[in-house]
């Protein structure tokens, strides 16, 4: 890991050297006195948020797209003179992006750079055991909790563009008021799922603050990062979970291996229990882009609306949004 931090490390260094000169050029500087601002969000979740709230005042490049995992994912060249040249920059935090931290230090002596987590109360942040004290990065699992971010990407686009700023505020009123009603949803829906059944199982362990707004048990095979390998004791113990308890289905996610989830499965079929895929959830990355599933709102509205109709509940296919894939309306 080391080693691997080093390249990183080096990468960086060489990139920020080759392009010291962009921000030192009058021709380049005058030129783009009528562009629109540039802004950085790493991945979909905050590139979501930001663009919900600025509207069309900026343009936002997201970093890592659909089905990439921020926990391993390494900053490129082309990255860091994307970063570089931004006049922004937002991204989860709470190392999240572990691999980039060295970046976002770097970066930050030279222009804003933005964690949308920095204002969460921490009394609202979950620290699971074998997390060595680090709290759980995936916040934006609890649709409340993750709200918490809008304030800090409204007066971050605020300080960048004043005269927007009542529109961003606007805006963030608008985005922050369907977040609240995307969070009843979850709530009223995963509700209806019987009691002996609200089991949620899945390849590691992104879900614990959907567990706890929703009323959940999550178990994970993996732990908080990707980079942990799932012991055999760890499935062994899943997979009398999944016996013993009659658990019906257990999912996939769209950024990590299925492997996991399926030693599962062939470990219960080998004790006369059948278990299935529930489905494929979205936990560190949204869906591809220009799709419902690639929205922070139809991200989380796919994923409740999985899990309540695999798990027993009551939902519509076509979910919070009415615009889910496969909806037959």
């Amino acid at each position: 890991m080391h080693s691997t931090h080093s390249r990183a490390q080096s990468a960086l260094f060489a990139a920020l050297a080759a392009i010291s000169m962009l921000g030192c050029n009058p021709a380049s500087e005058s030129a783009d006195t009528a562009r629109k601002p540039r802004v950085v969000a790493t991945t979909g979740m905050v590139a979501d948020m930001v663009r919900s709230i600025a509207g069309d005042a900026v343009e936002v490049t997201q970093i890592m797209g659909a089905g990439v995992d921020p926990h391993l994912y390494k900053a490129t060249r082309d990255d860091v003179e994307t970063i570089l040249s931004a006049d922004a920059v937002f991204y989860s935090g709470l190392l999240l992006e572990g691999k980039m931290a060295d970046t976002f230090v770097k970066i930050g002596r030279t222009r804003p750079v933005y964690a949308v987590t920095e204002l969460i109360d921490e009394s609202k942040l979950l620290s699971p055991d074998g997390a060595e004290g680090h709290p759980d990065p995936h916040v934006w699992m609890d649709v409340a909790t993750w709200s918490e971010g809008v304030p800090v990407v409204r007066d971050a686009l605020s300080e960048l563009l004043p005269d927007m700023s009542d529109t961003f505020a606007k805006n963030a009123e608008a985005y922050q008021r369907e977040l609240t009603k995307l969070d009843e949803y979850a709530r009223n829906k995963i509700a209806t799922i019987p009691e002996s059944a609200r089991v949620l199982v899945t390849s590691h362990d992104a879900f614990n603050y959907f567990g706890r707004a929703y009323g959940l048990e999550v178990l994970g095979v993996q732990g908080l990062s990707t980079e942990s390998e799932a012991g055999l004791q760890r499935v062994n113990e899943l997979v009398s979970l999944l016996v013993d308890r009659k658990v019906a289905a257990v999912f996939v996610e769209s950024s990590v291996s299925p492997k996991n989830i399926r030693a599962l499965i062939d470990g219960a079929a080998s004790h006369g229990h059948k278990v299935i895929i529930g489905g494929e959830l979205f936990s560190d990355a949204m869906g591809a882009a220009g799709t419902t599933e690639g929205t922070y709102v139809g991200m989380i509205d796919h994923n409740v609306t999985t899990v309540v109709r695999a798990l027993g509940g009551e939902a519509d296919a076509c979910g919070f949004t009415g615009k889910l894939a496969g909806c037959a309306k």
